[in-house]
């Protein structure tokens, strides 16, 4: 056989092989890289929509622990406040107590100043009546002499 017979041969073998591939193996072929550009694609959108809904996430988290940390300071506040507060009224009563004490404390000291001097003076009117007998060398008579007695002690 001749080489050019051999070489067309061939051509036409290689010919009916690239008919063959084009018509029967290029389409299935085709369509299966299609589908798998189409879920490359698609995986690809799902992970950008993924990583939105990631970043979204991580917005609405942090929005959260900052709501979160301005109620936790907002009740913090309100303890201080109230803590404050609480000492405060504690002052206060605690005041009220010992202004009460000292009203009492006064008011009982007046009254033993009162009666102290009302023994003072009944000491006195009896010193004064004793050294008078003495002075006198006699019994002065206590019920005559009342009057001037009540007002020495007035005086007193």
């Amino acid at each position: 056989m001749n080489i050019t017979a051999t070489l067309l041969v061939q051509a036409v073998s290689f010919f009916f092989l690239i008919l063959f591939a084009v018509k029967f193996i290029w389409p299935p072929l085709s369509t299966a890289i299609d589908e798998r550009n189409k879920r490359i694609a698609d995986g690809l959108a799902a992970a950008e929509k993924g990583k939105a809904a990631l970043v979204e996430a991580e917005r609405k988290g942090d929005a959260e622990v900052k709501a979160a940390r301005e109620r936790a300071s907002g009740v913090l506040g309100d303890s201080e406040k109230r803590g404050a507060q609480i000492v405060e009224e504690a002052k206060a009563a605690a005041k009220a107590e010992a202004d009460r004490i000292i009203a009492g404390a006064r008011e009982q000291i007046a009254s033993e100043v009162a009666k102290a001097k009302t023994e003072l003076r009944e000491q006195v009117a009896a010193l004064a009546v004793a050294g008078a007998e003495k002075i006198l060398q006699r019994e002065v008579d206590a019920r005559s002499h009342t009057e001037m007695l009540n007002k020495l002690k007035a005086q007193l």
